[in-house]
């Protein structure tokens, strides 16, 4: 077969591949058209008493239980820096280019740690996993801090708090 045959087989194919590519992730859009948007922070000077403010990198949010199931909807699917400000009454997520997040203390049923999720994998314990619900969906958000020793204390005393006002 000629060289030149060859090389547009190959071409051919990869366009292919690209194009099933994007009629999946379409799919997939459509498919999780029903899930919530994450909520917006409150107006005014209701995001509460500021704990403390930290740098990330956002991975990904995932159904619940299960980390390959990546949500695409709302700006989820793609990850990001993000700046995470822990206050008494939630946690704001800032990312470039997307709208803000607000997650109230009493949607975040649980704090653990991750060595994977559905794109990255690191050092043990190295993505932090907020487990909130998303409308009537219990999502997993999973973040790398930039010092999450840092961000494992504020979250402590933000869920503590939240407890305590229970």
């Amino acid at each position: 077969m000629d060289r030149s045959v060859l090389m547009l087989v190959v071409l051919g194919l990869l366009v292919l591949l690209l194009a099933l590519m994007g009629l999946g992730w379409r799919a997939r859009l459509r498919r999780q058209s029903a899930i919530a948007a994450p909520p917006a922070p409150p107006e005014g000077t209701g995001t509460g008493t500021g704990i403390g403010v930290f740098s990330a990198r956002y991975v990904a949010t995932t159904i619940s239980g299960d980390p390959l199931d990546r949500i695409a909807v709302h700006g989820l699917g793609f990850r990001s820096v993000a700046t995470l400000t822990v206050t008494d009454a939630g946690v704001l997520i800032e990312r470039p280019g997307e709208r803000l997040w607000w997650l109230e203390a009493a949607s975040v049923h649980g704090v653990r740690r991750a060595t994977w999720t559905i794109d990255r994998v690191v050092e043990s314990d190295g993505l932090h996993v907020l487990e909130w619900a998303l409308g009537d969906q219990s999502v997993d958000s999973y973040f790398r801090l930039d010092s999450p020793g840092a961000f494992d204390t504020a979250l402590e005393k933000m869920l503590h708090r939240e407890a305590s006002a229970s």
